[in-house]
């Protein structure tokens, strides 16, 4: 069985087996990884042509930065995002560049995560996470 996931590097949608694990996984348009990555910062374009195309989970993480909290979670976020490549998609949406965006998704504090499935919305949290609950969480949604 394959997953469509878009690639965090050029944003071409891809076709790739789904695995338990994966010891290799190279976009077949730009050839960069799409393993052990970083959350993906997006505009609104961006945001929407991920959760058009993307069929793994897609947890999006709205901060600004201003905010101690988001700050705080920074790391721990960029560790879920790359234990969990190609398992669930890690973005990151500046509320400060893209105010529309936050206001589009009823953002009324920050950070707040948000889990989009099959371009749904199907979970939502408030405040600063640490590591392993953001692991976890994300889980509930593979």
């Amino acid at each position: 069985m394959n997953v469509k996931v878009v690639c965090p590097s050029c944003g071409k949608v891809n076709k790739i087996p789904k695995k338990e694990a994966y010891a290799k996984a190279n976009c077949g348009e730009c050839k960069e990884s799409m393993l052990d990555r970083k959350p993906i910062d997006v505009s609104k374009e961006e945001l929407l042509h991920i959760l058009v195309n993307s069929e793994i989970p897609v947890m999006v993480d709205f901060w600004a930065p201003w905010c101690g909290p988001c700050l705080q979670m920074t790391d721990a976020y960029e560790e879920a995002s790359r234990e969990l490549s190609l398992k669930v998609q890690f973005l990151k949406v500046n509320t400060e560049e893209n105010p529309a965006l936050g206001a589009l998704y009823g953002i009324e504090s920050i950070p707040t995560l948000k889990v989009f499935k099959d371009n749904k919305e199907i979970a939502t949290r408030s405040g600063s996470l640490s590591k392993e609950i953001l692991t976890s969480w994300a889980k509930d949604f593979i």
